[in-house]
C-alpha cells in the first residue's frame, strides 16, 4: 500500500488543518481538542509545512514550564525539523520512519513541497490491517480453489 491510498481512505472532510506560527499554544490547544486530533501543521500560508506542533510537544512543555506555555506562539514550541512524505511512499517505509523518528504525523506532500494531506501513525497502520486482511482473504481463496 502507498501514502496515495492511505490519504484516500481517511474519512472526514480531505483538508489539512494548519495554524498560523503567531497562533497562541491555547488556541492550538483548542483545536486539536474541537477537531479530535493530535498535531497541527504550522504554516503562514497553508502551503508549505514550517513545523508541526502536537499535543505532545504542548504537554511537554506545560510540564516544564506550567501554564504560561499557553501564551506562547505555536512557532516558539513548533517542532521545526518536520518529516514528510510523498504520495507513492510505500506505507511500511513510513510506519518504520515514524516509529524511529518518534513521531505520529507526517505532512504529504508534492514535488514542491506543498501539502496534499497528513497521515497519522493510525491511518498508516489501519491501512496495513486493511491490506494484511486482502492478502489473508486472497490466500484463503487460493487454498479453497474460490
Amino acid at each position: 500500500m502507498i501514502v496515495k491510498q492511505i490519504l484516500a481512505m481517511k474519512s472526514g472532510p480531505d483538508e489539512i488543518v494548519t495554524i498560523r506560527p503567531d497562533t497562541t499554544v491555547a488556541e492550538a490547544a483548542r483545536l486539536l481538542s474541537e477537531r479530535r486530533i493530535g498535531a497541527v501543521v504550522v504554516s503562514s500560508d497553508g502551503r508549505k509545512a514550517e513545523g508541526i506542533l502536537s499535543e505532545r510537544d504542548i504537554v511537554r512543555e506545560l510540564g516544564r514550564s506550567g501554564a504560561e506555555v499557553l501564551e506562547r506562539t505555536a512557532s516558539e514550541m513548533m517542532t521545526r525539523k518536520v518529516s514528510t512524505c510523498v504520495c507513492a511512499d510505500d506505507a511500511l517505509e513510513v510506519l518504520e520512519r515514524m516509529t524511529q523518528g518518534r513521531f505520529r504525523h507526517l505532512p504529504v506532500v508534492d514535488d514542491k513541497g506543498e501539502m496534499l494531506g497528513v497521515v497519522s501513525i493510525g491511518d498508516v497502520v489501519f491501512g496495513r490491517l486493511k491490506e494484511l486482511n486482502a492478502e489473508k482473504e486472497a490466500l484463503t481463496g487460493m487454498i479453497m480453489g474460490n
